[in-house]
């Protein structure tokens, strides 16, 4: 036997051996670990390469024996070795998730198309660490959906197989057609979402005083951050005035509209940042309310890019209906209010790894009347 012969194809177990299986799961939970750094500092706007990993509280640096994926976090009782601050358990929950979805991908791809498994299984790594951050920070970074479409093209480009095609072009097209698809189908629901629930009108109980000051809105019961009120520049809130009160005026009987960039009271136009101080007394008061967020509409890019077109309906479809049955059991929980944002990139994330997990053929059997 040569040196070399170690090395050679025949002598390592096919795909379908428990050695891969194994390999898939270790692998994933090498993956989540760096998934929590995504998580924490894509958000912050921090290198995901400086400083090393490290305690966020003390700054410890924290050495290679205790950064073992699921291990470290045991064994540490989710605690730092260093200043004894807690450590959140979305970091083993992360590493777990990310090991368990490596292993139910190979399992499924893996035996007869690893190649499709080992994209399947990065891309759902980029759909976790997604789907966390959204869930956090009511965002997903363009680093994860147009960095996504991206990827998904050069995967394509590389493995035409992903699209169920054998040339490059082939692949290439269905990229770009299930980006385009994802794209300008979740861009639809929204404007129509913005149509449709774009306003929430505020029960108010006759003549009631409000306050804007330079942060919030403050209302008898609650007090409202503006950036839980304005998502975009046209985001509007409306209401009649009875009497309105500036710093150095007053208003009576008027229309008022104030949005992030200009403050209409009646047909006097001001800029809200000379504004800091604002009272009313109204009987009606209409808030913008978001759908969705033009993160969605770049995610499903991404979902498009890498899964194909038929991908992008499943995931719409399925999607919907998972965001339905969590957001009304939430509010059967008393979890959140029929009017309170709810993040949709986790519906979206579960909707396309169930698409990738078997979703391709649970639609040709559908389609087929199996």
């Amino acid at each position: 036997m040569s040196l070399d012969a170690p090395f050679h194809r025949e002598y390592w177990p096919g795909p379908a051996a428990p050695l891969w299986t194994f390999v898939a799961f270790v692998l994933g939970t090498a993956v989540g670990s760096f998934l929590n750094v995504c998580i924490y500092r894509l958000p912050r706007g921090l290198s995901l390469v400086s400083p090393p990993s490290h305690c966020p509280h003390c700054r410890y640096r924290i050495p290679w024996y205790l950064n073992i994926p699921l291990v470290t976090w045991v064994m540490l009782r989710g605690r730092c070795r260093n200043c004894d601050a807690p450590i959140p358990a979305r970091y083993f929950w992360v590493e777990l998730l990310t090991g368990l979805w490596f292993l139910a991908v190979w399992l499924v791809h893996g035996p007869v198309a690893p190649a499709v498994a080992v994209v399947y299984a990065l891309f759902g790594a980029a759909l976790i660490a997604a789907s966390f951050i959204d869930f956090e920070h009511y965002i997903i970074p363009d680093e994860i959906t147009l960095g996504g479409v991206g990827a998904g093209m050069a995967a394509a480009f590389f493995l035409p197989e992903l699209h169920a095609q054998h040339t490059v072009g082939a692949g290439l097209r269905e990229a770009m057609l299930g980006a385009g698809a994802g794209a300008a189908l979740m861009y639809g629901v929204l404007r129509m979402g913005k149509l449709l629930f774009g306003r929430q009108r505020v029960a108010l109980r006759g003549l009631t005083h409000i306050v804007f000051s330079e942060t919030a809105l403050h209302l008898p019961d609650r007090q409202v951050p503006y950036e839980e009120i304005f998502y975009r520049a046209s985001d509007t809130i409306r209401f009649h005035a009875q009497r309105l009160e500036l710093v150095d005026r007053c208003y009576r009987d008027v229309e008022v509209r104030l949005s992030p960039e200009r403050l209409r009271i009646g047909e006097e136009v001001l800029d809200p940042a000379t504004v800091v101080h604002m009272e009313a007394w109204t009987e009606q008061l209409i808030l913008p309310r978001e759908a969705m967020g033009l993160g969605d509409v770049k995610f499903m890019a991404a979902i498009g890019a890498f899964l194909g077109w038929p991908a992008v309906l499943f995931t719409l479809m399925v999607s919907s209906l998972i965001g339905s049955v969590v957001g009304v059991t939430a509010i059967a929980l008393g979890r959140r209010e029929w009017s309170s944002r709810m993040p949709y990139g986790p519906c979206l994330a579960m909707a396309a790894a169930l698409w990738m997990l078997g979703g391709r053929e649970w639609v040709i059997r559908w389609w087929h009347g199996a």
